[in-house]
């Protein structure tokens, strides 16, 4: 059953906090604000009718012009490690949360709207987004979802004519964001920061409740620790996934973790397209801290700081033994994603080492990632042959492939039935960032054909799409001078 947009069903749990979790701001109307893409899967997600979309007044009810009847809008507070350094105070300086609805699968969505007004969060920001910014995010979190990677999702792009200053003078634009919650490490960081006790239990009975509420059957001395081991395991596996799929996020900060342990806030994120284990989308991190090869430790890191704002409800027994299971799950999950990438059925003592023979030897000749991986899904069928056009000294692969070899003789797997299972997992499509900036670059020539065109295409990135095989390609050459910061 579809609704309409003031059937929603909202039912606002985070409001019924106590008002030090939040300010209650409307958001600010965006002038000419007009339709520039829409989600029709990420609609189901609300019940939300997809036909919706074409009513005349959909953005206004959307961008705060007109309310939207179940509605409480507000700003939440947080702070935050950035780039390792405390901040005590961050907070929704540009986003307002709408409410929560609850679908007829019994699922709770988060609605938020990215780049809608100041609230008193903002400090010296201007409260809005860019069109460019709120394109990548829109297709990031999609693409995401496509890899089966948990995820925020996009319902919507509400573009305008209205200026907004950051590197240069660009669009306003609105981002209708979607999540089970927007909770994240500095949501508890901040009230842990200014001694407020109360408030860090207050949040942590909430977010049980209503995101792990198989967790109330512990006793209160259990289910807080139960409680954080979980979520340092969920942040642990989705840092492997994203080493698996080759993703960078480009900048890690407490406020930009999740506490339900998914992939939240895309800026300067990136997909590796040669393979250096060291690669940094964000030229504002000159330093890489967040490179791609630190995230896992980084997630850890910052499950740390989660730990300490939660003393007052965890022991140090129990934080220490969260931050233990933190590792073993990053290797676990880290192991059975390159397993499966490698087509082998079941561990080995040598496989750990298997792996990271592979993956030095794509670091030094700079191979394509994503290409690779999808070629070696053909392999076991194909033979060498599957490497044609993908790398350019096949040669120098043949030691790796001789071991390759002898450990998939041990498997003994159809080699039909293992392409078949490797193609499923290797994608043949990410979104590379040129993909990205050539969607900004149509939509800010007023063609917005080709965000569409992305985001169908990312939603089943295991599939062949002959008529979009470009995508799959080499990265054109002007993709190297791309440069994104947190701006982007």
């Amino acid at each position: 059953m579809t609704r309409r947009l003031e059937e929603l069903r909202w039912d606002n749990s985070f409001s019924r906090l106590p008002e030090t979790f939040y300010q209650r701001v409307n958001p600010t109307p965006l002038p000419g604000a007009r339709l520039v893409a829409f989600n029709p899967e990420a609609a189901g997600l609300l019940d939300l009718d997809p036909g919706e979309a074409g009513r005349r007044d959909f953005v206004p009810l959307l961008t705060g012009e007109r309310g939207i009847p179940g509605t409480t809008p507000l700003a939440a507070i947080y702070a935050g490690h950035q780039f390792g350094v405390w901040v005590p105070q961050l907070g929704d300086g540009r986003a307002i949360l709408l409410g929560e609805v609850v679908n007829s699968r019994g699922e709770r969505w988060d609605v938020q709207l990215k780049g809608s007004g100041l609230t008193r969060f903002s400090r010296m920001g201007d409260g809005r987004a860019v069109l460019r910014s709120t394109i990548r995010e829109y297709l990031g979190g999609e693409a995401m979802h496509g890899l089966g990677i948990p995820s925020t999702r996009s319902l919507a792009i509400i573009g305008s004519d209205e200026p907004v200053f950051r590197e240069s003078v660009e669009t306003g634009a609105i981002l209708v964001r979607l999540a089970p919650t927007h909770v994240r490490f500095g949501s508890f960081e901040v009230f842990a920061s200014r001694g407020m006790t109360e408030e860090v239990r207050l949040l942590a009975d909430h977010v049980i409740d209503h995101h792990f509420p198989h967790l109330l059957v512990f006793p209160a001395s259990e289910r807080y620790g139960a409680w954080l081991r979980e979520v340092m395991e969920r942040t642990a596996e989705l840092m492997a996934r994203w080493t698996a799929v080759g993703f960078t996020h480009g900048v890690l900060n407490t406020d930009n973790m999740s506490i339900v342990g998914l992939s939240l806030d895309y800026g300067p994120y990136g997909w590796i397209d040669q393979y250096d284990r060291g690669f940094v989308p964000n030229h504002s991190d000159p330093a890489g801290r967040y490179a791609f090869d630190q995230q896992p430790i980084v997630g850890l890191w910052n499950c740390a700081r989660l730990a300490e704002s939660l003393q007052t409800v965890v022991t140090t027994e129990q934080a220490m033994s969260a931050l233990d299971a933190y590792r073993g799950a990053f290797t676990r999950s880290f192991d059975d994603q390159f397993r499966a990438k490698l087509g082998l059925e079941r561990p080995a003592s040598d496989d750990a080492q298997l792996i990271s023979q592979l993956l030095g030897a794509l670091h030094d000749r700079g191979i394509d990632y994503t290409r690779f991986f999808r070629a070696l899904a053909l392999y076991p069928e194909r033979g060498r042959p599957a490497f044609d056009g993908v790398v350019d000294e096949p040669g120098a692969l043949l030691p790796w492939l001789e071991r390759y070899d002898a450990r998939l003789a041990r498997d003994a797997a159809d080699p039909v039935v293992r392409s078949r299972r490797m193609l499923q997992v290797n994608p043949a499509f990410v979104l590379r960032t040129w993909m990205a900036q050539e969607a900004i670059a149509d939509a800010q020539d007023g063609n917005f054909a080709t965000i569409e065109r992305l985001r169908a295409l990312l939603a089943e990135p295991f599939t062949e799409h002959p008529d979009l095989e470009r995508y799959a390609g080499r990265p054109p050459e002007w993709a190297t001078t791309i440069a994104l910061s947190c701006s982007s």
